[in-house]
């Protein structure tokens, strides 16, 4: 399989956690969204996923899968073992919930596009931008966080897809300073899914592409 990722994008980050604890191995490919006016907006990357986001997901067979919500979801029908989501159904929709929360309503709307449309056209000082950030992350994270169990994952004993979720956005949170005292048990899930081997080696700070900035 191939990744088409960026070390910082959100939705490939929760995707690289995700391949990791199924112990898939896969080659990365770095998109790298600010480069060039964004190598993702060129004609050979739009012709791997037309919507000019990453991440994409090649696999053996050459198809290409879009959507990280899509690919984690393929991803735990066909490899199974461990699971993303509980049997129980009650449990899987409270994990879907959570999940949700960070991918509907705190990420798309904090994404590297919504960000540069508030700087660009909509001509938004950085100090606004920098408080539309914070908002939608507090009132997300203050939902999650009355959710969420005590530890040492979202829910239970295991990871799932709310953590691989979860934990991206936590690294937003701290890479625009936004501030997450308020939320002690976002940070101990947080302090437990970094000593995990999955989460740690799909940590924007491991990828091939990182970069001090």
């Amino acid at each position: 399989m191939t990744l088409f990722d960026y070390f910082r994008s959100g939705a490939a980050y929760r995707t690289r956690i995700a391949l990791n604890l199924k112990g898939i191995a896969y080659e990365h490919h770095c998109v790298h969204l600010t480069r060039n006016g964004g190598e993702q907006h060129s004609d050979a990357y739009k012709a791997i996923n037309p919507q000019e986001r990453v991440p994409s997901l090649r696999l053996e067979d050459g198809t290409i899968l879009t959507q990280s919500p899509a690919i984690l979801e393929w991803l735990d029908e066909v490899h199974p073992e461990p699971p993303l989501l509980p049997h129980d159904p009650v449990a899987r929709a409270k994990v879907r919930a959570v999940a949700a929360i960070i991918g509907c309503d705190v990420h798309p709307i904090n994404n590297l596009a919504v960000l540069s449309y508030l700087r660009g056209p909509l001509e938004q000082p950085e100090e606004n931008v920098q408080a539309w950030i914070a908002n939608w992350i507090h009132k997300g994270f203050a939902a999650v966080e009355a959710l969420v169990d005590d530890g040492p994952y979202c829910f239970g004993d295991k990871p799932s897809m709310a953590d691989l979720y979860l934990i991206p956005q936590v690294f937003s949170a701290v890479r625009f300073k936004v501030p997450l005292d308020a939320y002690p048990k976002i940070r101990a899930i947080d302090e437990t899914c970094a000593a995990h081997p999955a989460f740690e080696q799909a940590h924007p700070s491991k990828q091939p592409d990182a970069v001090s900035a």
